[in-house]
């Protein structure tokens, strides 16, 4: 007879045993399974009249997680890329409770097996072109703090590649303004140190930012208003305004949005463009294995375009149709 395992302590040490000590998973990704476990706790608290403290493992079966994710599609409206984000979040769970709860072996098998991921349209990414970036840069008011504040950000943003998170992290020690001047992150995925070199326009701007006083000790490069670090809705706040301004001198800007993770790619694109090869962009930009710049090569159309320039057409002639029945004619006619 199976006994009723308590859902709450699984879920606690699955969060500090699985999560932050063997997986020693970033601050990042605990934060998006933290939010994923709220919203299916407070479903099934409007489905089972439960409170999240008094669920059992058995209450969290895979219809339930079914209703979930379908609840979440009809009404938060998330794509199918973000579904299957938090069918992973709770697989990821359940194959902890694989070992936790061997009891519930047949349960944790339905939920780990019959809830298939949709499949979703992969759209090509979004870049910047050249004008767009310069229209996007001038757009702040460089005679105010925050304005220099963002021209700096999204400069080194664009010429860079960093992540959002790298960019909001980013402290005063990791920009090194001397000889071989770089911007040195910590690439969340694999724990792994890499330095990214800057431009000459690049270091200038930052070695006139850096020459700010400081608005609290011990500030990030970006900080916000009171000193603390920016948040990701702050950068994708500032990036949405200064769009909107140069969208009236550069029309084709207007019809994009723009955030960190576009201007990431535009980096990638810039660095295709130029030549540079795929491994090396994956480099740059930190990716764990070179397939991920694969979605670069399929979106660079000048790329394309180059390749088919140096390809040779067929040797042939349009002819034109001439019916020999005048009954084809009049229905091709119609």
């Amino acid at each position: 007879m199976t006994t009723r395992s308590s859902f709450a302590p699984l879920l606690e040490r699955f969060f500090t045993q699985r999560l932050m000590h063997q997986r020693q998973a970033s601050v990042h990704t605990i934060a998006s399974y933290r939010d994923t476990f709220k919203m299916l706790l407070q479903f099934a608290h409007k489905r089972l009249k439960k409170t999240s403290s008094a669920l059992a493992l058995e209450d969290i079966d895979a219809p339930l997680v079914t209703a979930f994710l379908d609840d979440l599609e009809a009404i938060r409206g998330i794509t199918a890329r973000t579904r299957n984000f938090r069918l992973t979040v709770a697989h990821s769970f359940f194959r902890y409770a694989s070992y936790e709860a061997p009891s519930h072996a047949a349960q944790i098998a339905r939920v780990l097996a019959a809830i298939p991921a949709k499949k979703f349209d992969r759209a090509l990414v979004a870049f910047l072109s050249r004008d767009e970036v310069d229209a996007l840069l001038a757009a702040p008011d460089q005679r105010t703090w925050s304005g220099r504040r963002d021209h700096a950000l999204m400069l080194l943003a664009v010429q860079t590649g960093l992540r959002l998170s790298e960019l909001t992290g980013l402290r005063r020690d990791d920009v090194h303004l001397g000889m071989g001047a770089h911007v040195r992150v910590v690439v969340r995925k694999g724990r792994k140190e890499r330095c990214t070199p800057l431009s000459k326009a690049t270091h200038t701007v930052l070695t006139a930012w850096m020459r700010e006083p400081p608005r609290a000790p011990e500030q990030p490069v970006f900080p916000n208003a009171r000193g603390g670090s920016l948040s990701s809705h702050g950068v994708h706040y500032l990036l949405a305004k200064h769009a909107v301004v140069a969208g009236a001198h550069c029309p084709s800007l207007a019809r994009k949005r723009v955030s960190p993770h576009v201007l990431r790619h535009t980096t990638a694109m810039d660095l295709l463009q130029e030549g540079v090869e795929q491994s090396v962009i994956a480099l740059w930009l930190g990716h764990e294995s070179i397939e991920t710049t694969q979605i670069y090569l399929d979106a660079n159309l000048e790329l394309k375009e180059k390749m088919l320039a140096k390809t040779t057409p067929p040797d042939d002639k349009p002819r034109r149709f001439r019916p020999d029945d005048k009954l084809l004619a009049f229905l091709k006619s119609l």
